[in-house]
């Protein structure tokens, strides 16, 4: 029999156009911040961890110099999902007030949010696990 191995999530990457625009972003809508740097060779690229207290998951952040334009993100049927705390329809109406919401699905119990690059991302509340 072959060992099993076990994997842990660390993170994941996406390219973003604008960094600190995406570090605002991701701080504001989430509550996701700085949690370490690479500064690539010359400036040619530059990562930025974001993370919080509430997971060891990281979210990378990755800009390339010479890649100024928007991202080919094809039909977007990828995405992340974060798990919110506390009062889960007045941060569905902070997001609403933020104009980043991109769909609601309220049969379901959630919402989708996109940041400054069109990525997607699922928002739960975090009491209520599947």
């Amino acid at each position: 029999m072959k060992k099993q191995i076990q994997a842990k999530f660390d993170h994941f990457n996406i390219n973003v156009t604008n960094l600190e625009r995406s570090i605002a972003f991701y701080r504001e809508a989430l509550g996701l911040v700085p949690d370490g740097e690479i500064n690539g060779p010359e400036g040619a690229f530059k990562i930025v961890y974001l993370s919080n207290p509430l997971s060891d998951f990281k979210l990378e952040l990755t800009w390339l110099r010479d890649h100024p334009q928007a991202y080919d993100l094809g039909e977007c049927e990828f995405h992340i999902c974060l798990r919110v705390p506390g009062n889960y329809d007045e941060t569905r109406a902070m997001h609403k007030e933020m104009g980043c919401v991109c769909y609601e699905n309220n049969e379901m119990g959630l919402y989708f949010i996109s940041d400054p690059d069109g990525y997607w991302i699922e928002v739960l509340p975090l009491d209520k696990q599947d």
